[in-house]
């Protein structure tokens, strides 16, 4: 059984940190590129973060990048996003979600299987 839990959200205020783990099972990890996404209320989900499989190319949406840091763990089957200075705009439900395929993407079509998602709120 293919399983992608997140693990991490929770109430952080402006500034704060948090980092969000997805455990991975059930599919060969290594062979597999991982994304984040996160949805808001009344919002599309947006692509926010990826790592790929092989090399470990990443790729942050600019809404993210220089704040959030990914990461993963083949050995642990497990991937890592590191949120720092974080926003109230970052309030959402984050999902993790695993691709098979070489390079990373934030075309959610192109995901296999996600996660149920960890709610991360940013108070002001």
């Amino acid at each position: 059984e293919v399983q992608l839990v997140e693990s991490g959200g929770g109430l952080v205020q402006a500034g704060g940190s948090l980092r969000l783990s997805c455990a991975a099972s059930g599919f060969p990890f290594e062979a597999y590129a991982i994304g984040w996404f996160r949805q808001a209320p009344g919002k599309e989900r947006e692509g926010v973060s990826c790592i790929s499989p092989s090399d470990g190319s990443t790729y942050y949406a600019d809404s993210v990048k220089g704040r959030f840091t990914i990461s993963r763990d083949n050995a642990k089957n497990t991937v890592y996003l590191q949120m720092n200075s974080l926003k109230p705009e970052d309030t959402a439900v984050y999902y993790c979600a695993a691709a098979g395929r070489a390079g990373p993407t934030v075309v959610d079509v192109e995901y296999d299987y996600w996660g149920q998602g960890t709610q991360v709120t940013v108070s002001s």
